[in-house]
């Protein structure tokens, strides 16, 4: 084995930052040359990059060997027809990236690949003693995001491992599920990396159980909440735990009171208190508001929908958590173009019923579906919007006064909230995804007749699992948590090199000793780096090492001569003057 030697290795390191990075990772991994940018969300992988990636990859495929999955390898490139058998094609909308072959037929490149899984084990096996069965693939995956951004933390091209098992029953997709997430943790356990198990939405993966692994850290896209009692969750998988249903018959009827100049929930509690003070003394806050939030649906169909959406009036809409309740339409606040067609929306004063009818509850006046938050039960009272501008109705009572089509979960997710298991209050943090994992039972089983006989002969229907792993990401949180202002600090588990040895003297002894040391650390059955430029400034030499991250470095310098050299540990951030003989044994031992 013989060193990589800096003389002749494709790399360029930057002084200067790029100027789109937004994160430390995109900056430091651009810097030190470890990828370049081709277009927003799709980089080139250069040699450094590719190492740190394969050592990411070896460790995965490590713990897919030892969990029983067996790896093949999939096209990315992938016909339309299975994906509009199970009516992805469209679910995905403009997230998936759809091009044409020269005679017109209709490809996608795959942002997942259950539908091809699916089909492989439906064309090889066919009975029940063929499963249980576990493969996954490591294969770049393509989403036209429509804002990629952070580098690599949310690009439109991305390398994923994705799993998938098949079993003949329910107790066994169980057992292979917990095999499976067993293994994701081993797997960040030795990429060193914190992560918290919370439970998901299943979206467009669909399935009957779905948990995230989060990596909490400030630049996380994702919010997750936790509660001291160990329940956890993204906050689109979070229920609301309503309150009791109360009765109505004694309670007043309602009525409708002048509120001028109140379009926002602040100004309508401002307003009520001074004019229309609760008889019990209270002061009336946001939570005893009605807000109702009118929402622009957009379906597959390409139509347009909208929804008014009641929540109490001291939460906003979480949009993600709207995504969800009203997938697979795509969601969005209605315009004043959807207001224009739609005159009984009076904005500031919007209500589910409308006082024009005989009797107070017994029409809408908008003619929009109306869905409310858990919080609005039968018997709770609210003062909420008369669809007359400066009007409001006071003590309108749920399931006396107005009905809803559906009750949905779209109000964000407070500290505070209890947890639904009971296990306490909430707290929020921040968390970027990092591994995911699916009970998908069979839905694509079903779509695509994937059947095997059973021990009696019959035909049953195979149940499976879903279970990925960013690499890219993890490849760019470990970048992201792993460096000071120096450089990047990789984790010795995934760092390019196991040493990078520095000749930083003038004179040919400290080239001769870091020659000698690169051979030793080799033959030991070490990865070497060895910078052996001969007209570059040692000063230009340590920035160097200090920006590639390689977590040891071996100085020969001013002691070479007399066959010392310096040992640098930039994750402790120790250094030393050694013996030569005294520091291989050392990065060997």
């Amino acid at each position: 084995m013989v060193p990589t030697r800096l003389t002749n290795y494709f790399l360029r390191t930057l002084r200067e930052d790029p100027s789109d990075a937004e994160v430390t990772s995109h900056r430091l991994l651009v810097r030190a040359g470890y990828i370049r940018r081709q277009a927003p969300g799709i980089f080139a992988w250069l040699p450094l990059g590719l190492r740190v990636k394969a050592r990411i990859e070896t460790i995965i495929r490590e713990e897919m060997a030892a969990a029983g999955a067996h790896e093949v390898h999939f096209p990315a490139l992938l016909p339309r027809e299975p994906y509009e058998v199970t009516n992805r094609w469209e679910e995905y909308g403009d997230g998936l990236f759809r091009l044409q072959d020269r005679k017109g037929a209709d490809y996608l490149l795959a942002p997942t690949h259950e539908e091809v899984f699916t089909l492989l084990v439906k064309d090889l096996y066919s009975s029940y003693k063929d499963l249980p069965l576990t493969i996954f693939q490591i294969q770049d995956k393509y989403r036209d995001e429509a804002r990629p951004r952070a580098g690599l933390l949310r690009g439109r091209e991305f390398t994923m491992k994705d799993a998938y098992s098949f079993d003949a029953s329910d107790a066994g997709l169980e057992a292979s599920y917990s095999a499976q997430r067993d293994a994701y943790e081993r797997i960040f356990q030795r990429l060193g990396l914190s992560y918290v198990i919370v439970q998901a939405d299943a979206g467009a993966m669909g399935g009957s159980r779905s948990e995230e692994f989060l990596h909490p850290t400030a630049v996380g896209e994702d919010t997750f909440v936790r509660s001291e009692g160990g329940y956890a969750a993204n906050v689109e998988a979070f229920t609301t735990i309503a309150p009791p249903t109360r009765g109505y018959e004694k309670l007043t009827p309602a009525e409708v009171l002048d509120t001028p100049d109140t379009p926002t929930i602040q100004t309508l509690v401002d307003v009520a208190n001074e004019k229309h003070p609760r008889p019990d003394g209270r002061a009336w806050t946001a939570a005893d508001t009605l807000k109702n939030v009118v929402l622009a649906l957009t379906h597959l169909d390409g139509s347009r929908e909208l929804v008014v959406v009641g929540l109490p009036g001291d939460r906003e809409v979480d949009t993600k958590r709207a995504e969800v309740a009203f997938a697979p339409a795509e969601v969005e606040p209605a315009t004043e173009a959807d207001f224009a067609t739609h005159p009984g929306l009076v904005k500031g004063y919007i209500g589910p019923w409308s006082p024009e009818g005989a009797v107070l509850g017994e029409e809408s006046s908008t003619g929009i579906r109306f869905v409310v938050d858990p919080r609005v039960v039968d018997g709770s009272g609210w003062i909420t919007g008369a669809n007359i501008h400066g009007k409001h109705v006071f003590g309108l009572v749920a399931g006396r006064d107005f009905a809803w089509d559906a009750v949905v979960e779209t109000a964000e997710v407070k500290a505070g909230d209890p947890a639904p298991d009971g296990s306490g209050p909430v707290e929020l943090a921040r968390g970027m995804e990092i591994g995911h994992v699916f009970q998908l039972g069979r839905k694509y089983a079903e779509a695509l007749g994937l059947k095997v006989l059973d021990e009696n002969g019959k035909l049953v229907t195979v149940t499976m699992g879903s279970y990925g792993i960013g690499v890219t990401r993890i490849l760019a949180i470990i970048a992201e948590e792993n460096n000071d202002d120096k450089g990047l600090i990789w984790p010795e588990s995934v760092a390019p090199f196991d040493v990078h040895v520095v000749a930083a003297g003038r004179d040919q002894a400290a080239f001769d000793v870091a020659e000698q040391a690169a051979a030793e650390l080799e033959s030991a059955g070490l990865e070497v780096l060895l910078d052996d430029r001969p007209k570059v400034s040692p000063g230009v030499k340590f920035g160097d090492a200090e920006l590639i991250g390689v977590p040891r470095v071996l100085v020969a310098g001013r002691g070479a001569a007399e066959g010392e050299v310096e040992l640098w540990n930039r994750r402790t951030g120790e250094r030393g003057t050694l013996p030569l003989a005294e520091a291989i044994a050392t990065l060997t031992a």
